[in-house]
C-alpha cells in the first residue's frame, strides 16, 4: 500500500507551495508506529527529561489511537484467542473516539477512514467520534440549579460530583442497568458541538425534552442519567453504521475516565447489545505509548507482540436485565425524534444561504 501526499488536493486548497517544494516542510518519509527514530534522545532532550541520551524514541500515535493499541489486544480472563477485529475501542474523554479494526478496507458513510495501519499494523482503521462526551455531561451538570449544592456535598464525602451522583443512584437501584429508568421521561440529544459521526452534521445542537421545575439533587441525578443515555444512543448510531457496512463487533473495549464507572459501562452495554470490557490498566493511552517505546527499543518485535503480552481485559459488563433493552429501544426512538426536530427546526429558521429568514 503506497503512501503519498495528494498533489491535486494541496493545489485545490491553496497549498501548492508544498507540492513545488516536494513537501520538504511536512516530510515524505512515512514509518510504522513504534519505528525507532534517529539515534534516540538527543543529549539536550535527555537532560531536560532526566533520561539517558540515546534512549530509543518510537514513531508516535495520537492519543486515542495509542489508547486503542493499549486496549483492544488484551487477553480476556478466560485466556481465549484474541481477534482485534471483533473489538471496538471506545475512548471516552472530553470528546470520544469509536474505532473499528478491519482486515479489508470498509467505507462507512459519516465515519473517517479507512486508514491502512492507522492504528494496528497490518489492519485498516475506521474512526467515528462524538465531539462532546465528558464535556457534554460536565456542561449539563454545571447548568443544573442543584450544581453548587451537589458540589459541596460531594466535597464533604471526598468525591467528585459525578462519583457522588453515581453513589446516590446506585444506592437506590437494584443494579446498574435499572438506573436508566430514572430517565424514562427526560430525553437529551447531547450534541452541543455538532455530530461528528455518523451524520457528519457540524451544525446540530443539543435538545432536551421533559424538563420540569424540580431543582434538587434528585433532579440532577435524572439529568445525569439522561445525558449518559443520550451519549449511548449516539454511540449506537455509529455502531449501526459500522454494521450496515460490514464492520461487525462483539465487544466494546471502553477506556478513558468515564470507563471506570459501572453505571456508564452498563448503560453502554444495554444500549448497544455489545459486551463492554474494561482494560486491565487504568491508563490504556499511556500503556499504548509504552508499547510503542517497547518496540522501538527492541524489547518486542512488533506492536502485535506487545498487545498480546502487555495488555489484558478486566471486568465485563453484566448481562442486560429483562425489559431494559426494550426500554432503551423505545427511548432511542425518542432520541431519533429529537435529532429530526433539531434538523427540521434549523431548516425552518434558516434559508438556503444560512441566513435567518
Amino acid at each position: 500500500h503506497e503512501t503519498r501526499w495528494s498533489a491535486a488536493y494541496f493545489r485545490r486548497i491553496g497549498l501548492e507551495d508544498f507540492v513545488s517544494e516536494d513537501y520538504a516542510r511536512i516530510g515524505t518519509e512515512i514509518v510504522a508506529p513504534g519505528t525507532p527514530l534517529g539515534r534516540g534522545l538527543s543529549r539536550a532532550a535527555a537532560d531536560e527529561l532526566g533520561l539517558a541520551a540515546g534512549t530509543p524514541v518510537g514513531a508516535a500515535l495520537i492519543d486515542a489511537h495509542a489508547g486503542g493499541i493499549g486496549a483492544i489486544g488484551g487477553r480476556a480472563v478466560d485466556g481465549g484467542d484474541v481477534d482485534v477485529c471483533d473489538r471496538l475501542a471506545y475512548i471516552m474523554g472530553t470528546s470520544a473516539c469509536i474505532m473499528a479494526t478491519t482486515r479489508a478496507p470498509s467505507f462507512v458513510p459519516g465515519v473517517w477512514g479507512p486508514y491502512y495501519q492507522g492504528m494496528v499494523p497490518g489492519f485498516w482503521l475506521n474512526e467515528g467520534g462524538q465531539s462532546a462526551a465528558g464535556a457534554a455531561i460536565d456542561h449539563l451538570l454545571r447548568s443544573h440549579p442543584a450544581s453548587a449544592e451537589a458540589a459541596a456535598a460531594a466535597h464533604t464525602e471526598g468525591l467528585d460530583v459525578i462519583s457522588f451522583l453515581e453513589k446516590r443512584i446506585m444506592a437506590r437501584t437494584p443494579n446498574a442497568g435499572a438506573a436508566a429508568l430514572l430517565a424514562r421521561d427526560l430525553h437529551i440529544l447531547p450534541e452541543f458541538l455538532g455530530n461528528r459521526s455518523p451524520y457528519a452534521d457540524p451544525d446540530s445542537r443539543a435538545v432536551i425534552a421533559g424538563l420540569d421545575l424540580d431543582a434538587d439533587i434528585s433532579a440532577m441525578e435524572r439529568l445525569f442519567v439522561a445525558g449518559l443515555c443520550g451519549l449511548a444512543y449516539g454511540l449506537a448510531d455509529v455502531i449501526d453504521a459500522f454494521a450496515a457496512n460490514g464492520v461487525a463487533s462483539r465487544t466494546l473495549v471502553m477506556a478513558g475516565g468515564a470507563s471506570r464507572s459501572p453505571l456508564v459501562r452498563q448503560i453502554m452495554a444495554d444500549t448497544t447489545g455489545l459486551t463492554v470490557a474494561l482494560p486491565g490498566t487504568q491508563e490504556p493511552v499511556l500503556l499504548g505509548a509504552a508499547m510503542l517505546g517497547a518496540v522501538a527499543s527492541g524489547a518486542f518485535r512488533s506492536i502485535g507482540d506487545t498487545m498480546a503480552s502487555m495488555s489484558t481485559l478486566g471486568r465485563l459488563s453484566d448481562p442486560t436485565v429483562s425489559g431494559i433493552a426494550d426500554f432503551h429501544r423505545r427511548k432511542r426512538r425518542v432520541h431519533g425524534m429529537l435529532r429530526a426536530l433539531d434538523r427540521d427546526s434549523r431548516s425552518v429558521m434558516h434559508g438556503a444561504d444560512g441566513e435567518a429568514r
